[in-house]
């Protein structure tokens, strides 16, 4: 048993996991350079807020993937397989419900976004074409969180790995087949979601179907799938991580209207670094992915030693593996930079400001394996606790710090609110060695 939790065996989780992270952030990398080599800035701005509102949105359904890792791993540990069962089919009937409510009132949720951000006439433009075909996308990519979740809860990583890898490397291609052969610029990044999340649904539900079949008998049992005591826990855990994400997805976007009111300008710039420093964020989850579905078998199974061992052994890997891309940044940034845009003034902005993506990786890094132990514990409470309490640090420092340093001030805010979320979770590690004991 303590050979799960071994630095080869976590590695070992991680490397299928890497790959596929690796893909996500270059779609937005892919999404920046082919708006960013356009004559026009006003793509590349409409793409990058366009992009982190949907990343919002998304993202503050995060816990259709968090929350079902931790419940399949601890169900899994506890050899409970048609539980296994049923909280897969109860999270896609989630899915159902929330893409349809966003798809009613995409009206409201545009209109709303527009007041947040102030654009010109032609970036607006450019927002509005994104936002109507990018919305239809809400059932493909919610899915593909549910999906990814229950084969990371099952230590199954090389599954939930294809999935992503998948979605990605088709997203890839089918955004420079729209924008480069059909010319349909920021419509055609947008397309090239669509059709890839329900392109990766479709193929990827019929597996995960025919795989459940060989743990239990599959069927859709209502009174099952729709217990109120399993439907008041799942709300109670998934409540929680829906308020961490909202509150995390909301720091970047926050991020991002702050670049928007220094300049538009300035917001393309921070796009690109953000970008950059998202792929170094997504490559060291793949160390909190595999330890999620470990730690979540750990308590599901009682074994405090195998518990220790994997917390301690995952931080080394992140830290570690941190260290090595800060190295890379360092000596590569420029050539990044030079690869996503060819808009001189957004380049110049861009090397004035790239230090802060060779010193992120290794601040972030601690906060993203805590964020993936509490994750496998399905300690919520704190999650949502400790998000709180950063995000609130994070306002007040930013005021002040963009008022007396501009975009370096926002940088800096960034970073301090990596370093809050690490320190708040860390108060809460007992919690988790505890419950083992009860």
């Amino acid at each position: 048993m303590p050979s799960k939790s071994s630095i080869k065996n976590i590695i070992k989780l991680s490397i299928p996991i890497f790959f596929a992270n690796l893909a996500i952030p270059l779609v937005a990398i892919v999404d920046t350079g082919l708006m960013g080599n356009l004559d026009n800035a006003s793509y590349l701005v409409a793409t990058s807020i366009a992009a982190s509102v949907f990343s919002m949105i998304f993202w503050s359904f995060g816990f259709l993937r968090m929350g079902t890792v931790g419940m399949v791993a601890q169900a899994y540990g506890s050899k409970d397989y048609q539980e296994i069962i049923n909280i897969f089919l109860r999270n896609i009937s989630f899915v159902i419900i929330i893409s349809l409510l966003l798809i009613i009132f995409q009206r409201y949720i545009f209109q709303i976004s527009l007041s947040i951000f102030e654009l010109s006439l032609e970036t607006k433009k450019y927002f509005k074409d994104y936002f109507n075909l990018r919305i239809y996308s809400s059932f493909g990519e919610l899915t593909i969180f549910v999906i990814t979740g229950l084969f990371i809860g099952l230590q199954k990583t090389k599954t939930s790995s294809i999935i992503i890898g998948f979605f990605s490397i088709t997203n890839i291609l089918f955004s420079l087949f729209f924008v480069l052969y059909l010319n349909l610029n920021v419509q055609g990044v947008a397309l090239g979601t669509l059709v890839s999340s329900s392109l990766t649904t479709i193929i990827f539900l019929f597996y995960t179907f025919f795989d459940l079949n060989k743990f239990a008998q599959l069927e859709y049992n209502t009174q099952k799938i729709f217990n109120f005591k399993k439907i008041k826990n799942i709300f109670n855990i998934n409540f929680n991580i829906f308020i961490r994400s909202i509150l995390l997805t909301f720091a970047f976007l926050y991020f991002t209207y702050l670049g928007n009111s220094i300049s538009e300008e300035t917001v393309a710039a921070n796009t690109i670094l953000l970008n950059l420093t998202m792929l170094s964020a997504f490559i060291l989850d793949a160390y909190a992915f595999s330890t999620e579905g470990i730690v979540g078998y750990s308590i599901g199974s009682k074994n405090l030693r195998l518990l220790k061992d994997v917390v301690k052994n995952s931080f080394i890997l992140s830290a570690s593996t941190a260290l090595f891309i800060c190295v890379i940044f360092f000596f590569g940034n420029h050539l990044f930079i030079i690869a996503m845009t060819d808009l001189t003034e957004i380049r110049n902005i861009c090397f004035s400001y790239a230090y802060w993506i060779v010193i992120i990786p290794f601040i972030s890094s601690f906060c993203f394996q805590f964020d993936g132990i509490f994750v496998g514990a399905s300690q919520t409470t704190e999650l949502r606790n400790a998000m709180i309490v950063s995000v609130a640090i994070y306002i007040v420092v930013s005021f002040f710090l963009i008022a007396s340093f501009g975009n370096t001030g926002l940088w800096l805010s960034l970073c301090l609110f990596f370093i809050a979320r690490a320190l708040t979770l860390f108060v809460y590690m007992p919690r988790i060695y505890g419950r083992i004991h009860e």
